[in-house]
């Protein structure tokens, strides 16, 4: 049997962790966890995670800021590890450090949010893109916010001008993706208000103890709708964690 492959970036901690460690323990998967530094105590761990019968992890340096990481993971995963196609990527690597509205955010904030939640997810799937179009399957979700909702921004009235410019950015090259490629299926994936450390530390700046869903609330909700959407069903669109759609 085949294994099904999953390459997940952000996997050191929070969503992107919470995602290895529940695809890992499936049977038959190999999961690429790509990590900011593969010497640090939190990406070695990962070896730690328990893994289902003749599964495997692969884990690879990808910085999100970085233009030439992708490429050079690419390269290591076929050259050192025979990885010769990709079924699923997940954009999970991101940041959210400043709640300024409009009038009062630094122009370089902005941009160093546009680097990480949006250039970085660019510079991922033009690396794997070769990989993926070789899946029977090929899947790439973006993790990303109703914060960067448009159509639905009056339901998320929250300062937020760097972190939801660069998600709205994010969220139109993944339904772009979507229409370019009629064998994809790409969909943008809220995770929900999720007890991570950058979740909490958002509740707590909005004098909230902490945030709503726990990380193994909200992984087995984005891997329902990865296991189990079409193109038809999900491709194009902001799925949220719990099932349901979130305007664009």
């Amino acid at each position: 049997m085949t294994s099904t492959i999953y390459l997940i970036t952000g996997s050191s901690r929070g969503i992107g962790r919470g995602l290895v460690e529940t695809i890992l323990a499936r049977s038959n998967t190999t999961v690429i966890a790509a990590v900011r530094d593969p010497a640090s105590a939190p990406s070695q761990s990962l070896q730690s995670l328990s893994k289902g019968d003749f599964s495997r992890l692969i884990v690879v340096k990808i910085d999100a800021k970085s233009p030439t990481d992708p490429a050079a993971a690419v390269d290591t995963l076929q050259t050192e590890h025979s990885i010769d196609h990709i079924d699923v990527v997940i954009a999970s690597a991101g940041i959210s450090e400043d709640l300024s509205p409009v009038h009062e955010v630094s122009v370089p904030v902005v941009q160093q949010h546009v680097e990480v939640n949006t250039y970085g997810p660019i510079y991922l799937y033009q690396a794997v893109y070769p990989l993926l179009k070789k899946s029977t399957k090929p899947t790439f979700v973006g993790v990303g916010s109703p914060l960067g909702s448009i159509g639905g921004m009056e339901q998320r009235p929250f300062p937020n001008a760097a972190y939801g410019s660069s998600k709205a950015m994010l969220h139109w090259i993944v339904r772009k993706i979507h229409f370019e490629n009629e064998d994809f299926v790409s969909f943008v994936s809220d995770p929900g208000f999720v007890q991570t450390e950058m979740g909490n530390a958002g509740a707590k700046a909005f004098g909230l103890e902490k945030a709503f869903q726990t990380v193994e609330e909200s992984v087995g909700g984005i891997m329902k709708t990865i296991d189990e959407g079409t193109r038809e069903s999900v491709g194009g669109k902001l799925r949220v964690w719990d099932g349901t759609e979130f305007p664009w």
